[in-house]
């Protein structure tokens, strides 16, 4: 929690003074809304589990998974239940902390609707669901490559940028804005962060959201499907 925190306060830091360099406000952020933006990244990070613990791919590379694959159960939904059993209580550790701390120590924006509230809320568990799905596929990847090292570090790399944790997804050229918002990645912090704020429509976010939330389930339903057929137990 405390490195949480101490990463925030150098994230305000920079964006504030990227603001202040340009007069101001860029691309509907101001001092207040950079704040909002940094706090409740920060308490995402931790709630949705951006990065991960690849603890799947460990099983793969050690031949444990075939436990799991013999229990009578559907894997990727037991696994989806017990991340959410997860983020029931990352969100009173992780993240409502850091947003209280922005809340009270730094200017903050909050919604102009009562209702963004509980909006807020539910896009952050469909961002949960998204992260999850993504995450499962990049450790069921562990099937083919027995070593998902290098696909696991790539994505801890690349994901703070794509899902706009590193920098507001609204500061890409244009260009690179479309792109990212045809992909998943930015329904896992992006969005609920949008909803918040009030930056587009929040039922189109939420929609958004719920789209890939299906699509990546569905590939990760898929691609379990086809792992299970070329199981290889390494030892024991």
């Amino acid at each position: 929690m405390t490195t949480n925190v101490v990463f925030g306060l150098l994230r305000v830091a920079v964006l504030v003074a990227a603001l202040k360099a340009a007069n101001g406000e860029i691309a509907e952020y101001d001092v207040a809304a950079a704040n909002t933006y940094v706090w409740i990244g920060q308490g995402l990070l931790g709630f949705v589990l951006l990065w991960g613990q690849n603890e799947l791919a460990e099983r793969v590379r050690s031949g444990d998974v075939v436990v799991d694959l013999y229990r009578p159960w559907h894997l990727l939904s037991a696994l989806l239940a017990q991340d959410l059993g997860r983020g029931g209580y990352a969100f009173l550790t992780r993240l409502a902390p850091p947003m209280l701390f922005g809340m009270l120590v730094f200017p903050f924006r909050f919604p102009d609707n009562p209702v963004r509230w509980p909006l807020f809320l539910l896009s952050a568990v469909i961002a949960l669901v998204v992260s999850f799905g993504v995450r499962f596929l990049v450790e069921v990847s562990a099937f083919w490559l027995l070593d998902n090292r290098g696909l696991y570090g790539f994505w801890n790399v690349t994901s703070g940028l794509l899902c706009g944790l590193t920098v507001p997804i609204a500061f890409f050229p244009q260009w690179a804005r479309d792109a990212l918002w045809m992909s998943p990645f930015p329904a896992l912090l992006q969005a609920p962060i949008d909803v918040f704020l009030g930056h587009g429509s929040a039922v189109e976010l939420l929609l958004y959201q719920v789209f890939w939330a299906v699509v990546v389930l569905g590939l990760g339903h898929l691609a379990l499907q086809r792992a299970v057929r070329r199981v290889v137990v390494q030892g024991g």
